[in-house]
């Protein structure tokens, strides 16, 4: 099994930066990537950025440039900071473990944010 715990989430201005982390334990060894995924109210979940085991990453076109998706491998957490936030990027962010084992792919319990104008 693999479990995620997001933390960081909170209220911003639009402008501001925030720093999310996932925190990742279990079977950490069979994880290909984690993606952060968010869901603004009433919109489907969408995709954010992925990084991979061997420190690839990429980003959705709405947040190049503005998010940076990195890892602490010591701590088993990723982590994504957000700077010139927008209202735009108001949701609830989720993190999103695959694993080479697919029974153990997982999600995390989520972590708000809400960046106002």
């Amino acid at each position: 099994q693999v479990q995620l715990v997001e933390s960081g989430g909170g209220l911003v201005q639009a402008g501001g930066s925030l720093r999310l982390s996932c925190a990742a334990s279990g079977s950490i060894f069979s994880i290909n990537h984690i993606d952060w995924h968010r869901q603004a109210p009433g919109k489907q979940r969408e995709w954010v950025a992925t990084i991979t085991s061997s420190g690839r990453t990429n980003y959705a076109d709405s947040v190049k440039g503005r998010f940076t998706i990195s890892r602490d491998n010591a701590k088993s957490t990723v982590y994504l900071q957000m700077n010139s936030l927008k209202p735009e990027d108001t949701a609830i962010y989720f993190c999103y473990a695959d694993s080479s084992i697919t029974r153990f792919n997982s999600w995390g319990q989520g972590t708000r944010v809400t960046v106002s104008s």
